[in-house]
């Protein structure tokens, strides 16, 4: 066998080829039967034949409503998501009424079980505005030398090195645990907009600009003054981003990055390993990825269709992306219908107001206008071709993608946005878990292979 020197490019062609081969000559052997699921009552990717969760765990932080028994049976209904028992369209409501920002708020409320009082609030605020700073040299060692157009990977790097600063690292005592949860949701944002100025910067050839957090602003604002040159943006603006970000703080136990947060918590890792596995899931395509795809579908029909408001030549061009003829060829109309939800859900009907205020506000009602016929028409045809068992309904991600867009916020921000908001339920959970689970998640699986007599290499 050749050991010598191999340069790295050479490597990587090797790898290919040798891979490929590998793979075209074994990947037969890889393969488990679907009716052998069927037949050891397996439930892929822990949900029934019915679409519901396969229970593992209880939770006080968030409820997803989607269907209620009535009458001895089960009826699907408007979706709700309550978090710590309050409606979020009531928090939401609330915060508008008072023309609060309501971020730190319903952060505080997830991580505490209970609304903050104004001093509360305050002190509250004060903690997360005092955390929102970085190790020295950190974004110029750690961030600006490693750039990556991949914001997720840099975020899980940036995370993973903060353990290296922090002496009580391994400790997973509940007051060393707050902590960490508060030191990285306020420097969340700092190390995604961060990254993206480096990526920016570095592999665009744009100019770089890194602005400091204003204490005596709130998180929306500050995340729209630290990615924009010049710091402005509108009311409005901020106001969507508050409310997309409450929206994406929390969503029940079961979703896939949270239910990673638990799983590594119950092995005992420490926070900053807990939290780097649930941003590698968060950022699959089929989590948080899912709004690019619905953005990249909307430029697609874009693209093939002459007339925003012909219904019939977009109900064409949907029915062919229905049928695995046009776009990426999956048969998925993006953003339209949900894992858990039936007949809507709570996080789309709130963020289509705003995605509506914000396209009147920049002259962009004719796209808006587009979004709504087609999510009309989108509907129209899954139910008439689909098999739906439960309903079908757009989803957060069908509005999420748009608004950012509106927001000027780059793609490849949005799962990083995402990560921002939903790292302080990730956080909650976590707390949760160490409080009142003490044992590791080992599920099962059953081994379908069979038995196999060892040939020495020599007589293969």
């Amino acid at each position: 066998m050749d050991f010598n020197r191999t340069s790295f490019e050479e490597a990587v062609q090797k790898n290919q080829a040798y891979s490929a081969r590998q793979l075209d000559a074994c990947q037969d052997l890889f393969e488990i039967l679907p009716d052998l699921y069927f037949e050891n009552n397996v439930q892929r990717g822990l949900r029934d034949v019915n679409g519901n969760g396969v229970l593992v765990g209880l939770t006080n932080i968030s409820t997803v409503t989607s269907k209620k028994i009535i009458n001895g049976k089960t009826v699907p209904v408007e979706g709700e998501l309550s978090y710590r028992g309050y409606r979020v369209n009531d928090l939401i409501n609330g915060l508008q009424n008072r023309s609060q920002f309501g971020f730190e708020e319903i952060a505080y409320l997830l991580l505490f079980a209970e609304l903050p009082n104004s001093e509360q609030l305050d002190e509250f605020r004060n903690m997360l505005a005092m955390n929102r700073t970085l190790p020295t040299n950190f974004v110029r060692d750690i961030i600006l030398k490693a750039p990556s157009r991949d914001i997720m990977n840099s975020m899980t790097r940036s995370v993973l090195t903060l353990a290296s600063y922090d002496d009580r690292m391994s400790d997973t005592s509940l007051e060393n645990v707050l902590i960490q949860s508060l030191k990285m949701i306020a420097q969340f944002p700092m190390l995604a907009v961060y990254a993206y100025h480096a990526y920016n910067h570095y592999e665009r050839n744009d100019s770089l600009y890194i602005h400091r957090p204003d204490p005596s602003l709130s998180m929306a604002e500050n995340i729209l003054r630290m990615l924009r040159p010049d710091s402005s943006y509108t009311e409005l603006e901020a106001r969507a981003l508050d409310a997309a970000l409450i929206l994406h703080m929390e969503h029940g136990g079961g979703n896939n990055s949270t239910f990673t947060t638990r799983v590594v918590t119950s092995s005992g890792a420490d926070t900053y390993s807990v939290l780097a596995s649930a941003l590698s899931s968060l950022k699959g395509p089929k989590h948080g990825g899912a709004n690019i795809k619905v953005m990249d579908m909307m430029a697609d029909i874009r693209e093939h269709i002459n007339d925003y408001e012909d219904k019939d030549e977009l109900s064409a061009y949907l029915e062919k992306i229905l049928h695995k003829e046009a776009f990426d060829h999956t048969g998925l109309i993006y953003g339209v219908g949900h894992a858990v939800y039936s007949l809507s859900d709570p996080r789309a009907v709130i963020l289509e107001d705003f995605a509506r205020k914000l396209a009147a506000a920049k002259g962009l009602s004719k796209e808006f206008n587009l979004y709504q016929n087609v999510k009309e028409t989108g509907l129209d045809l899954i139910r008439k071709e689909r098999r739906i068992y439960k309903g079908v309904c757009a989803n957060v991600d069908f509005y999420s993608g748009f608004v950012y867009s509106m927001l000027n916020i780059p793609v490849e921000l949005y799962t990083p946005i995402f990560a921002i908001a939903r790292v302080v339920g990730w956080c909650a959970h976590r707390m949760e878990q160490l409080i009142n689970e003490d044992k590791i998640m080992r599920p099962a699986y059953k081994s379908v292979a069979e038995d196999r007599i060892y040939i020495p290499v020599e007589e293969r």
